[in-house]
Formats: structure tokens, C-alpha cells, sequence
């Protein structure tokens, strides 16, 4: 079993009526750096940032807070009563005043991996006061959408409201943590075995069934029923006035997941309405390079928080 070299503590933050839970890191002394906000991704928990945390240096540590939540209906913040489907704006919202509660007034240093990257670059257009610096770890955003398209996209979303009411979409519950572990594994070979069955004990939890079932509500799994529109996106990355720091794994998941729809290529041009940004590539490393790389994506992550060149 993985252990951990710095343990974090529980608490909970009054966000948009709901009891949001976060992990927090750090007992910064008197003069303190801004703290640290980790955002984490689809169907994955604020715990997942623990591996980066532990490779940050004692000195990094020492200087700020540390600060990772649940997003709403993932790990142990509960989905809001009468739920059917998620929608993606909800998340800057719920980010907004988790940052009053953790922050008050003060910029914040900001971290965001895939759906928690793409949450980053948007607040941080919405909100540039807010932000510091920012890390995208592989926010790639989504393929354009065309008006075509919307037809569709309603009926998928329509359908997948209707399969989650009838269980349809219930994700699958497993005879023990470490068969969690397992299905970690299967997904990410990378991930280590000592990770991957601390990783489980986060990421899921143990019924009195005696079952283990995924801290992560099914109706996540419903599709989008707005369209993506890569020029409002790129209205946001152009209003973001932090310098960014982009980061992408040596494998390529886009190429993976949408077969030629949308590539890194493409990405790296959106990125280009950021007006100051600079990217960089975690060497053998997939989607969940923060797991398979994680003192790499922490020694990012540190020298570009301390305005130090990602490769010094």
C-alpha cells in the first residue's frame, strides 16, 4: 500500500448549497505564498493529487496552502437533490465560491487535469482577477460542434436522462477494494499496484452490502446537451490575463479518443488566443500523467508557480 508522505485533512465548504468537501495540505507560516487550488477531472476525486503533492519539495510546501476538492457528485460531495444530469457552467460557479471560502480576495495559484483543466482556462477567462498562474494538464476542451449537430446532441441527452432514471447507466460495484484497484490498473497500466490500491480506497467506498461502489454519480455519464463552440472558448482563453503553463502527456489521448475528429495540433492553435502561455510534454506519461509521472507534473507545477521556466 501506498504512504503517503504528507496526509491531508478533511473538511467541508459551504458551496452553492451543497457541503463540498476538500482536501487540504500545508500549515503556511506568516508571509505565505497564494494558496494552491487542484482540480481534478471526470470520474476521478481530489484525493487523485495526492502523488503530486508528496513529490512537491518541503521548502513549495512550507510556503502555501494546499487545497483539492470533490467536485459536485464525485468522491465525498454529494450530488444536489433532485439531480438528473450535470451542467458544465455549474462547475465555475461552484469553483467561484469555493475560492471566496478558501481565498477570500486573494489571486489564487491554479491547477485543473482534463475536465478540471478545462474548468481552469474558462473561469480564467470569466474571472482574471481571480488567477494568478495557471496549470492546464491536459484540458484539451472538445471537438467543434456544428449547428448540424444539435439535433442529435439533444436526443443523446434526452436518452441518457432517461437511462440513468431506469439504471441504465449505473456504474458497476466490485467484490473488494482491491478489484477497484484492478479496474485502476486495467485503465492506466502505468499506475503502480501500491497506488492503485491506496488510489481504489479514494475513489470508491464499501457498503454495508459489503460491495464496493464508485464516489461518483451516474448521471455524470450523460452527455453534454449544449454544444461545444470552439470561439467562445477562445473568447475565454483570450480574456485569461495569468501567464499559463499547458501540459500534455507524451501519449496522444486525443488521437485516441476521437480517431482524427480532433487533434493536438488543433489544441496547440486554440491555444494561441492565450496571450501568454507556454506549453510543455511529460515523457512516458498517458492521460493520468499526474498518476504515472507525478514528480515531474509536480516539478512543472512548482517552477512555473514560482515564475521559473518549466524546464529550469
Amino acid at each position: 500500500m501506498y504512504t503517503c508522505l504528507h496526509t491531508s485533512q478533511s473538511a467541508t465548504v459551504a458551496v452553492r448549497h451543497l457541503d463540498y468537501h476538500v482536501h487540504r495540505w500545508g500549515a503556511p507560516a506568516a508571509g505565505a505564498q497564494p494558496p494552491l487550488v487542484l482540480l481534478h477531472g471526470w470520474m476521478d476525486v481530489g484525493a487523485s493529487w495526492q502523488f503530486v503533492v508528496d513529490a512537491f519539495s518541503d521548502a513549495f510546501l512550507a510556503r502555501r496552502a494546499i487545497v483539492a476538492p470533490d467536485w459536485r457528485g464525485f468522491g465525498r460531495t454529494p450530488r444536489p437533490a433532485g439531480t438528473d444530469c450535470y451542467h458544465f457552467v455549474d462547475y465555475l460557479a461552484d469553483l467561484d465560491q469555493l475560492l471566496d471560502q478558501v481565498a477570500g480576495g486573494q489571486p489564487v495559484d491554479l491547477v485543473g487535469h482534463s475536465m478540471g483543466g478545462n474548468v481552469a482556462m474558462m473561469y480564467a477567462g470569466a474571472r482574471p482577477e481571480r488567477i494568478r498562474r495557471l496549470v492546464n494538464l491536459e484540458g484539451f476542451g472538445m471537438p467543434a460542434s456544428t449547428p448540424q449537430s444539435v439535433p442529435g446532441r439533444l436526443a443523446q441527452w434526452m436518452d441518457g436522462i432517461n437511462q440513468c432514471e431506469r439504471g441504465a447507466l449505473d456504474l458497476k460495484d466490485y467484490d473488494s477494494a482491491d478489484a477497484v484497484a484492478q479496474r485502476l490498473i486495467k485503465t492506466n497500466p502505468r499506475l503502480a499496484p501500491d497506488k492503485a490500491r491506496w488510489l481504489a480506497r479514494q475513489w470508491a467506498r464499501e457498503g454495508e452490502d459489503g460491495r464496493w461502489r464508485i464516489l461518483g454519480d451516474a448521471a455524470h455519464k450523460i452527455p453534454s446537451a449544449l454544444p461545444y463552440r470552439v470561439d467562445e472558448a477562445q473568447a475565454l482563453y483570450a480574456a485569461i490575463t495569468a501567464p499559463v503553463l499547458a501540459v500534455h502527456a507524451s501519449d496522444d489521448s486525443l488521437g485516441r479518443w476521437y480517431q482524427g475528429k480532433y487533434t493536438l495540433e488543433q489544441y496547440l492553435q486554440r491555444l494561441t488566443a492565450v496571450r501568454d502561455v507556454r506549453t510543455a510534454v511529460v515523457q512516458d506519461a498517458g492521460h493520468m500523467l499526474h498518476h504515472d509521472q507525478p514528480r515531474a507534473v509536480a516539478a512543472l507545477i512548482e517552477r512555473f508557480v514560482q515564475g521559473e521556466p518549466p524546464g529550469a
